[in-house]
């Protein structure tokens, strides 16, 4: 492996150690577009293992700050994804192709069945 690949090899598993960075990218995998309001709920409802429904204003919040000031910065500087924070657009760009085949090993070994029990990406 070159060091530029092998360099990319270790973006992409530093990327995909985050567990909200993983399950944003499962949902925008089967979808390929989602609003960030959805994803915060979707995410913190995983993170917590209870239903969207039930989560509290300060979990919420919490997701959401991370999502907005770490995640999704970090995922389009590596044009994973693109996002548009006033209408809370975000979709898959194309640099995505280039981690889908390491998400899908990490989705396959994730311990929510939920999670592995969505079709291949």
């Amino acid at each position: 492996m070159s060091p530029t690949n092998a360099s990319r090899m270790e973006a992409a598993c530093t990327l995909l150690a985050e567990s909200e960075r993983r399950f944003l990218l499962y949902e925008l995998a089967d979808n390929r577009t989602a609003n960030l309001e959805d994803l915060v709920d979707q995410i913190a409802a995983w993170e917590l293992d209870i239903n969207a429904h039930t989560l509290d204003k300060e979990t919420r919040q919490r997701v959401y700050v991370s999502l907005v000031h770490n995640h999704l910065p970090r995922l389009a500087d590596y044009d994973i994804i693109e996002y548009d924070l006033r209408s809370g657009d975000i979709v898959l760009a194309e640099g995505f192709d280039d981690i889908k085949p390491l998400l899908e090993q990490f989705r396959a070994t994730e311990d929510k069945p939920e999670l592995r029990g969505r079709p291949p990406l």
